[in-house]
C-alpha cells in the first residue's frame, strides 16, 4: 500500500546514510511489477518481500547505457510456457535476488515497444547463470545469461506482447525512486561539507567565513531544494495517476542527477586535499552518486526526453 511519496521518504534516508539496501529494486521496482502479476506469483513473492526475506531484481538492460526498448532477449512458446534466451547487463542485485523480472521479446523486432513481455524467473532456474560485477560504489550487480530457461505461462507479468505498458510503470517507479535516493545522497554530501566549512580553519579563520565558499554553499543549497521539489512533484503525479507524470519523472531524474552531481563535486573540492582521500566519507557519496546517475537513464538521457516531450 506504500505510494511513491512514502517510498521516497525511505529512499532519501537510504541515500543520506549510504545504506546498502535492495529496497529500490525490490519494494519499489519489483512490487510495481508484481501488481500486474497473477495471484499465484503474488502469493509466492509478496509475503517474503513484506518480511524482508525476498529480494527482487529487474533484468532489463542489454547494453552499457539505458535503452529500455532495445531488447533482443527472446521468449519463444514451449509447451504450456516459454523458453527464454538472451543476455542482460548490470542487473542490480542480480546475484543475490530470489527472482528476476526479465523483459523479453515475444514479438516485434529489436527497439520496438510492441512485442515485449515481462516474466518472473526464479534465480535458481535451470539455464540461468549470473556473473557478479562490482559497481563503482561497491554495490553488486550481475551479468545474466539465459540459456533455454523454461518458465510456465503463470510466470508472465501482465499480458503477452503487451509488457511495455507494465514496464513503463516499473521504469517510472525506479526512476523516481532513484531520484529520491539521489536527493538523499546530495543532501548527505552537502551536510558533511557545510559542517566541514564550520570546523576547518585556514589562515587562522574558519573557511566557512570566506565569501567565495559561502556563495558556492548557497548555490548548492538552492539547487538541492529545486531538485527535491521536482522529485516530490513526480511522486505526487505518479500517485495520482496523472497524465503529466512521465514528463515530471524525467525532469526529476535529470534535476536530481545534476544537483547530486554538483553536491558531491563541490563536497570533494571544498574539503580540499583530504576530500581526495579515504579518510573522509565524502568520496563514498561521490561513488554512490555515480552509480545512481546511470540507473535507468542519466541526466542527459532524461533532459533529452524532456525536450522531446515538449516538441523539440
Amino acid at each position: 500500500g506504500m505510494g511513491h511519496a512514502e517510498a521516497g521518504i525511505v529512499l532519501e534516508e537510504i541515500g543520506r546514510n549510504l545504506t546498502p539496501s535492495p529496497f529500490l529494486t525490490t519494494a519499489v521496482v519489483g512490487v510495481t511489477a508484481l501488481k500486474h502479476a497473477g495471484d499465484e506469483t503474488k502469493a509466492k513473492y509478496l509475503p517474503g518481500i513484506i518480511s524482508g526475506d525476498t529480494v527482487l531484481a529487474l533484468a532489463l538492460d542489454e547494453s552499457a547505457k539505458f535503452r529500455p526498448s532495445r531488447i533482443a532477449t527472446r521468449a519463444e512458446r514451449s509447451g504450456n510456457g516459454f523458453k527464454l534466451n538472451g543476455k542482460k547487463q548490470f542487473v542490480v542485485q542480480g546475484g543475490s535476488a530470489d527472482m528476476l523480472i526479465v523483459a523479453a521479446r515475444t514479438g516485434g523486432s529489436e527497439d520496438e515497444t510492441a512485442g515485449i513481455t515481462l516474466f518472473a524467473v526464479d534465480r535458481d532456474a535451470a539455464g540461468l547463470s549470473a556473473e557478479s560485477a562490482r559497481l563503482v560504489d561497491s554495490a553488486m550487480a550481475a551479468h545474466v545469461e539465459l540459456d533455454n530457461v523454461e518458465v510456465t505461462a503463470d510466470a508472465v507479468i501482465g499480458e503477452v506482447d503487451q509488457g511495455w505498458d507494465v514496464l513503463t510503470k516499473v521504469i517510472h517507479a525506479g526512476q523516481t525512486g532513484a531520484a529520491a535516493e539521489m536527493i538523499g545522497v546530495g543532501s548527505g554530501a552537502m551536510d558533511m561539507t557545510v559542517n566541514y566549512l564550520k570546523e576547518r580553519k585556514q589562515f587562522g579563520q574558519l573557511i566557512g567565513s570566506f565569501q567565495a565558499l559561502q556563495h558556492r554553499a548557497a548555490h548548492l543549497y538552492s539547487e538541492m531544494e529545486i531538485a527535491r521539489a521536482a522529485v516530490m512533484k513526480a511522486q505526487q503525479l505518479l500517485d495520482e495517476g496523472d497524465d503529466g507524470a512521465p514528463l515530471m519523472v524525467s525532469v526529476a531524474k535529470a534535476k536530481a542527477g545534476q544537483a547530486a552531481g554538483l553536491a558531491v563535486r563541490e563536497g570533494v573540492q571544498m574539503h580540499g586535499g583530504i576530500g581526495m582521500t579515504d579518510e573522509y566519507d565524502i568520496g563514498l557519496y561521490m561513488k554512490r552518486d555515480r552509480s545512481l546517475a546511470e540507473f535507468m537513464g542519466d541526466a542527459n538521457y532524461h533532459a533529452n526526453l524532456v525536450a522531446e516531450m515538449n516538441g523539440y
